[in-house]
């Protein structure tokens, strides 16, 4: 194990550092830095090795966070990476953007800050890069069969990845103009860099793994016409229907949805024509919502120059500490500061809105809230008498996703949908078409990064059995997990 009295020693959690506040306004870089090797060294032996590492809970990959916090304590840099990527295709994106619920599971957190997992996971990723670790898995022979996965974020290229080290001939769609799905445009480069997604994509390249940006699957290419092209179709194409708000001036020039607004940014930023590019600069914006998504919005607003971002929530603020009611091991519901809420804007609770406000040009000029009143019952209600307007020249609406995009789906095959608009799919990742395969948000609704490889994993392994008759890949999670999933 790491220092058997490592978190007895080091109490105290180091994160890693940040550029300064009004440098990062200045560029698109990410925000965090590398941390001092001296420093990770000890934050790694920090780590207990317990009987029960709560912290495998946690994590829907099931990765093997006490080895390789040993292995790093120890400098066994190349060990550390091979144990790391025995579980995770890609640790430079969990890293940098997972929310890491395996910390919320840490045994030390009990009565300690939790290890910094996130931040190992992180340092063995870049570690690996740096030393020339990451090296194409050619496979020795193609087993002869053909597998199409439609859209290209974290739980298609998983899967894409596991098929083509397993032989497989693999085709990866993306109906944008770059392959990386949310990785590639729905996440600002503060948070990560599109370096960093090239760089893995070109090494499933060297493997063999095909991209096709720009084709729409179900317009460019029918469902029925690819299920025929192919022994086997993935469909990983996301939760990316938004949740709206139909409250009166829902029509007004200037409220849009916030993954609108992060998409066309970020395409601006990686050099793109966007002829309509929503910009901030100079204007008065409002968030609805406050989870990662309105907090990219507030990052994006700020460094396009915005006079002023405000988020509002409708709910109470959350607990600093963990509630009685989410007990660890669980993933708590607290109050968090993101590296964008640091650097500037307000944030406001208990706001119901109540109407988009506008000028006779049906130009946004203000939103008006109230106070959220909680009746009996639980439900919420704007209270009375309390409305106010607030100046407003742009909201984002970052309220959620209600399910894929799957008109053309369930139009060209026969597959279904489930209770929450979500493709249907049996434990087997199977929908009710023979050979075609839901994974990631597409089949489980929207949720972390995590789940989206883990379910990558587990379904590239059942479609190897389905067209082989067994498989040699691991199966980390099933659809019929979802009941320990503790962060959705």
């Amino acid at each position: 194990m790491a220092d058997p009295r490592g978190f007895l020693k080091v109490r105290t959690r180091e994160d890693r550092p940040k550029r300064p506040v009004p440098v990062r306004l200045m560029d698109w870089k990410e925000v965090q830095q590398r941390q001092e090797a001296g420093t990770m060294h000890e934050q790694a032996g920090r780590c207990m090795d317990c009987g029960v590492p709560f912290c495998h809970q946690g994590c829907p990959l099931g990765n093997l966070i006490p080895e390789w916090n040993d292995l790093v304590w120890r400098e066994q840099w190349a060990e550390a990476s091979e144990r790391m990527h025995a579980t995770n295709n890609f640790p430079e994106f969990t890293g940098r953007v997972c929310p890491a619920p395996c910390e919320s599971s840490c045994v030390l957190g009990i009565n300690q800050p939790a290890v910094t997992i996130k931040q190992v996971e992180y340092a063995i990723g870049e570690k690996a890069f740096d030393d020339d670790l990451i090296t194409p898995y050619i496979p020795q022979r193609l087993v002869g069969k053909t597998v199409a996965v439609v859209g290209s974020g974290p739980a298609g290229l998983a899967a894409a990845q596991q098929l083509t080290q397993a032989g497989f001939t693999v085709a990866v769609y993306e109906r944008d103009d770059a392959i990386g799905g949310l990785l590639r445009y729905g996440i600002p480069d503060f948070k990560l860099e599109k370096s960093v997604l090239e760089r893995r994509l070109e090494i499933m390249r060297q493997e063999g793994t095909k991209f096709r940006a720009g084709v729409e699957i179900g317009r460019d290419i029918t469902w029925d016409v690819l299920r025929r092209r192919y022994d086997a179709v993935i469909v990983a194409t996301g939760a990316t229907r938004p949740r709206d708000l139909e409250i009166p001036g829902r029509e007004l020039d200037g409220v849009h949805f916030a993954m609108d607004y992060l998409v066309r940014s970020n395409k601006h930023v990686a050099g793109r024509e966007v002829p309509d590019l929503i910009d901030a600069r100079g204007k008065n914006v409002i968030v609805l919502g406050g989870g990662d998504t309105g907090s990219d919005c507030i990052g994006t607003a700020l460094r396009q120059g915005a006079a002023s971002v405000t988020s509002l929530a409708i709910g109470r603020k959350p607990p600093v500490d963990r509630a009685d009611e989410e007990p660890w091991p669980m993933m708590p519901r607290v109050f968090e500061v993101s590296t964008s809420h640091e650097e500037g804007g307000e944030r406001t609770y208990l706001a119901s809105t109540v109407e988009f406000v506008g000028d006779e040009q049906g130009r946004l000029t203000g939103l008006k809230v109230a106070e959220t009143q909680y009746r009996e019952d639980g439900s919420r209600v704007p209270a009375p008498g309390t409305e106010k307007v607030l100046p407003a020249d742009l909201v984002f609406l970052a309220l959620g996703f209600t399910g894929n995009e799957s008109d053309e789906l369930t139009e060209q095959l026969p597959v279904a949908l489930d209770r929450r608009s979500n493709v249907d799919r049996d434990e087997t990742y199977m929908t009710a078409v023979d050979g075609v395969f839901s994974c990631g948000d597409a089949g489980r609704g929207q949720s972390l990064v995590v789940w989206a490889i883990a379910e990558g994993r587990a379904c590239a392994a059942h479609v190897e059995r389905h067209l082989t008759g067994q498989t040699r890949l691991p199966e980390p999670v099933e659809p019929s997990e979802r009941a320990i999933d503790l962060s959705v």
